[in-house]
């Protein structure tokens, strides 16, 4: 009987699975943006059906049911890659420790995405059911980055390269951003941007909102400056530049996010808004990343050779 042949997945093709699924996660939430801008949330007035009778749009809904219905099929998209990745992770051999229940999470997380935004429709748009189909796709994506990071990292124990107090404030600074998020959302559900002229708003006061959202970010912004000088204050290079990326996202993020204020909320700078709110996520959790790194395990030494018996000599 002839062994079986199994397909090689070497770490380099598994790090490129991940990263694309990063992409395909951080491209679903900007192509979900749209359909919120384009006002096509009810393009599909049900789910998960299109229609009471069709599970595909219909002529007679217009562009709205095409953009609708193209969104969701995207998740098929993601779902896929996302399913490449488990099936990678279990070819390969050796298999690397804690990568299975990572990309087994970020393929659970993409049905159980799709779930709320099922949601979000039956609710006919519900602000706070659409902050949270928002938030749970930046959970996927969260994951999809630590399961990436964990392919090109070597397999060695985590040890770290700053002080703790450091890494504790970088701790800090990453959940600051995960509540500048979701904030944001509250902002976005006081807005004009619904999805559909007939979904309800979420009732809070656009400007004092606002207001929040912005406070949060200045303190996001001087917690990350914070970093980068504290990181270079302990000669922590590659964390310095972490935090240094981080700075600059924040200070684009923090511009689209006025101008786009200040300007009655333009569709093309909303949506820009909503792919720097990946960046800025993604570039918070490379900091955390950053004050600690995995080194190569070494292999175990191989025993000497025993000596050979010395045969005396008469």
């Amino acid at each position: 009987m002839k062994p079986s042949v199994r397909f090689p997945v070497t770490s380099t093709l598994l790090a490129r699975l991940a990263y694309t699924s990063i992409i395909a996660n951080v491209a679903i939430v900007v192509t979900g943006g749209g359909v919120r801008l384009t006002r096509s949330g009810l393009g599909c007035p049900t789910w998960p059906r299109c229609t009471d009778e069709s599970y595909t749009t219909t002529p007679e809904m217009g562009v709205n049911g095409v953009i609708e219905f193209g969104n969701r099929l995207l998740t098929f998209v993601v779902g896929i890659i996302a399913l490449a990745v488990v099936l990678g992770v279990l070819a390969q051999r050796p298999r690397r420790r804690g990568l299975l229940p990572l990309s087994v999470a970020v393929l659970l997380g993409i049905p159980a995405q799709a779930v709320i935004g099922g949601i979000t429709v039956l609710t006919h748009l519900n602000p706070w059911v659409v902050g949270l189909h928002f938030l749970a796709s930046m959970v996927v994506i969260a994951a999809a980055y630590a399961l990436w990071r964990r392919i090109v990292e070597p397999d060695g124990p985590a040890t770290p390269t700053v002080p703790a107090p450091l890494r504790t404030l970088a701790l800090l600074t990453t959940l600051v951003s995960a509540a500048v998020l979701v904030v944001g959302t509250w902002v976005t559900g006081s807005g004009p941007h619904a999805g559909d002229q007939g979904a309800a708003r979420n009732g809070l006061d656009p400007e004092a909102i606002s207001q929040v959202h912005a406070d949060g970010v200045f303190l996001l912004i001087g917690l990350s400056v914070a970093l980068v000088l504290a990181f270079r204050a302990v000669g922590a290079a590659r964390a310095a530049r972490a935090a240094a990326l981080l700075v600059a996202v924040e200070l684009g993020q923090g511009l689209i996010g006025f101008v786009q204020y200040f300007t009655h909320l333009p569709v093309v700078l909303v949506a820009a808004h909503m792919l720097g709110s990946c960046l800025v996520l993604l570039a918070s959790l490379a900091v955390l990343w950053s004050t600690r790194e995995r080194r190569p395990v070494a292999p175990p030494a191989r025993p000497a050779p025993a000596a050979e018996p010395v045969t005396a000599v008469a």
